[in-house]
């Protein structure tokens, strides 16, 4: 069964601002000879692994808001300079947006079950998609949307 991961985008604006970041982390990713190597740095790694790989993905909450989705490929381990252990949430490049959905702050990844996460986005700007987000989530919280 499907699990997926949350994870806070800490420093970033907006879903653009994440395309702009994970673009300059794939080309320095490709000038040192890395390839096209796109991945969240944690400390913990998911033990739910097998559920996660089975069409998991990294929801990402920007501005306390769920926004946007990216499929989990894959995860490495490793151990850093200080001997601390890592893991390497391996990403697959292209963010799909989300309905706006409200997020308490938390540290590190949690998992995500299927029956929580937000909607995909799709082409029913009836709904307001044409709406900047900001604008989204206040009359989302109103009820207006």
């Amino acid at each position: 069964m499907t699990v997926h991961l949350r994870k806070l985008s800490v420093g970033i604006e907006s879903v653009e601002h994440l395309e702009e970041v994970q673009a300059q982390r794939m080309a320095q990713a490709r000038a040192n000879g890395h390839g096209d190597v796109l991945y969240a740095y944690t400390r913990n790694t998911p033990r739910r692994d097998k559920e996660v790989l089975d069409g998991g993905c990294m929801y990402w909450v920007i501005k306390g808001q769920f926004r946007c989705r990216q499929e989990i490929i894959g995860f490495e381990s490793g151990v850093d300079e200080e001997g601390r252990k890592f893991c390497l949430i391996l990403l697959k490049p292209g963010l799909i947006r989300t309905e706006l959905k409200a997020q308490k702050a938390f540290q590190g990844w949690r998992y995500f079950e299927v029956k929580d996460v937000p909607a995909d986005l799709g082409d029913n700007t009836a709904k307001g998609d044409d709406l900047p987000e900001d604008m989204q989530a206040e009359l989302r919280d109103l009820g207006l949307l």
